[in-house]
């Protein structure tokens, strides 16, 4: 596991930075969706700037906690990047937290 990215909340979703080796310090807003056009639809879409660069889906873990499943898919990416969103112990921010694929297929 490797923190990617950290965050705060806004009015609209979550706003902070996403760094990796390949994607150097990039500003980026999670923004909650308001139309949803089905149930498995993303719950967030993930911006930088004007362009859409992910998608974003509400989970529960097994423990019951809060989190949202990211999916960050970039012209600059060899493969869609998949992590995780959780709110930290101080209640105020959130870590973007990335695992290498295990082989299972990811909703």
């Amino acid at each position: 596991m490797a923190t990617i990215g950290s965050f705060t909340q806004t009015q609209t979703g979550f706003s902070g930075d996403i760094t990796t080796l390949t994607i150097p310090n990039r500003k980026v807003a999670i923004v909650a969706e308001t139309e949803r056009s089905g149930e498995r639809a993303p719950t967030h879409r993930i911006y930088r700037g004007k362009a859409e660069i992910g998608a974003g889906w509400a989970k529960r873990s097994k423990e019951e906690r809060a989190y949202i499943s990211i999916k960050l898919d970039d012209a600059s990416l060899p493969a869609p990047l998949y992590a995780a969103l959780c709110g930290e112990e101080d209640g105020k921010t959130y870590s973007l937290i990335w695992t290498r694929p295990n082989g299972r297929r990811r909703d």
